[in-house]
């Protein structure tokens, strides 16, 4: 009887990267979907503002009062497009400026009673049509999403949203207002 020592099996590093190429690509497809819903869900509620300028106010409205400095930073924006896209919502009473808590000389932004309002109907709408689109996925792989896309988020720095609490996770007593 012959004994065959056959070679230890390297580690696959291929597919390591096949695997997150595999979730990447099925992420940026889910993305697409997610971004048309959210745009369907933006123009029933309000048609004249940006889907960009709706991630702004949807900041401001979960995180809280912040500098401009610390909005383009969330943002990854240079603080002068950050700063035209605050007027523009200063001007269509999305946001308000505010005294800073820390230093009376210095202003942050501040969602308005109107841009909560405006975020808080488009995240039902969106809400709405997602749960639709889950409803049509089998049973089986809807609880593992769940699980992933919780991590996704967190792994992006998003922080929490359900329609059951009736507003985003606030944040605002860490908000960064420099």
């Amino acid at each position: 009887m012959f004994i065959v020592s056959l070679p230890k099996p390297e580690p696959c590093r291929t597919r390591r990267v096949s695997d997150i190429d595999d979730l990447t690509d099925a992420v940026l497809t889910a993305s697409r979907l997610l971004v048309a819903v959210s745009a369907r869900s933006l123009a029933a509620v309000e048609e004249t503002l940006t889907l960009p300028q709706l991630r702004m106010v949807v900041l401001l409205d979960s995180r809280g009062p912040m500098s401009l400095t610390a909005l383009a930073d969330l943002l990854e924006v240079n603080p002068s497009t950050a700063k035209r896209m605050i007027d523009r919502l200063i001007t269509s009473g999305m946001v308000d400026r505010a005294p800073n808590p820390a230093s009376k000389r210095e202003v942050v932004v501040v969602a308005s009673q109107e841009g909560s309002r405006i975020v808080t109907e488009v995240m039902s709408r969106r809400r709405a049509e997602i749960s639709t689109i889950v409803a049509r996925m089998p049973e089986h792989l809807r609880h593992g999403l769940v699980e992933a896309l919780t991590a996704f988020a967190e792994a992006g720095g998003e922080p929490r949203w359900s329609a059951r609490d009736e507003a985003p996770e606030r944040t605002r007593d860490h908000a960064e207002v420099d």
